[in-house]
C-alpha cells in the first residue's frame, strides 16, 4: 500500500536518516516552507500544499493547493486531512519537529488524530522516531532509549517487557513522567502494550 509522506518546514540536519526511510513509491506532500528541503531530499513532490506565507509558491507542474493565510488548520494538518480523504492509511511526517514548540506539539496532536482514525502515523527527526501506541508496539535494539508519555489524559493496563524497566498492568498519567528513558535489553526487542488509552512512544537513536 502506498504511504503518504508529509514534509514540513522544521530544520533537518540528518537528511540521510530521512532518505533512508523513504520508499520509491511514497506519495510526497511538501507543505509550504517544507519546499526548502526539496533540493536535499531530491524527490519530486506529488502534491504541494500551503498558504505560502513562509515560502514562495514555486509554481511547479505539480498539483498545488493554495490555502488562505487565515484558517483553522495548520498547513501540516490540512495536508494530513487531505491525504486521509484520498484514502491513505500510512503516514510518515518529517520536518515537523523544530524550534517552534507550539507547532511541534500540534504535530504530536496530528499523530493522535491519525490513531483515532485507526491509521498508522510516525514522525522522524534528527534524533528519534515518534508514534502513538494504543495497542502494541516494539522497540528494537537499534534504539538506545525509549520514552512513554501520556498525551491524552488516560492510559491504563500498560505492559513493558524485554526492557531495563519492566511494568505490568500499570497506569501512566499526564503528571507521571516516569516513562522517560527506558532501554531495550541488549539484543532484545522491547514490547509495549497499552490496553486502555494512548501513549506517545519516542524511540531515541
Amino acid at each position: 500500500m502506498v504511504r503518504c509522506v508529509i514534509v514540513g518546514g522544521a530544520d533537518i540536519s540528518n537528511y540521510g536518516r530521512v532518505t533512508a526511510e523513504l520508499r520509491h513509491d511514497d506519495f510526497l506532500i511538501y507543505c509550504d516552507s517544507g519546499l526548502k528541503h526539496l533540493p536535499m531530499l531530491k524527490i519530486a513532490p506529488s502534491l504541494i500544499i500551503g498558504d505560502f506565507d513562509s515560502h514562495e509558491n514555486p509554481k511547479l507542474p505539480v498539483e498545488t493547493i493554495v490555502l488562505p493565510c487565515v484558517k483553522d488548520d495548520t498547513d501540516t494538518m490540512y495536508a494530513l486531512k487531505e491525504a486521509v480523504k484520498r484514502g491513505f492509511e500510512e503516514f510518515l511526517l518529517v520536518g515537523v519537529i523544530g524550534q517552534r514548540f507550539d507547532h511541534s506539539l500540534g504535530n504530536i496532536a496530528a499523530l493522535n488524530m491519525l490513531d483515532s482514525l485507526g491509521l498508522d502515523g510516525k514522525i522522524i527527526d534528527d534524533y528519534s522516531e515518534m508514534q502513538i501506541v494504543s495497542g502494541r508496539a516494539e522497540v528494537d535494539s537499534r534504539f538506545s532509549y525509549f520514552s512513554l508519555l501520556n498525551v491524552t489524559g488516560e492510559a491504563k493496563g500498560i505492559d513493558i517487557v524485554n526492557a531495563k524497566y519492566e511494568i505490568s498492568d500499570a497506569e501512566i498519567g499526564c503528571c507521571d513522567p516516569y516513562g522517560i528513558s527506558n532501554e531495550p535489553l541488549p539484543g532484545k526487542t522491547a514490547v509495549i502494550t497499552v490496553h486502555t488509552g494512548r501513549l506517545l512512544l519516542i524511540k531515541v537513536y
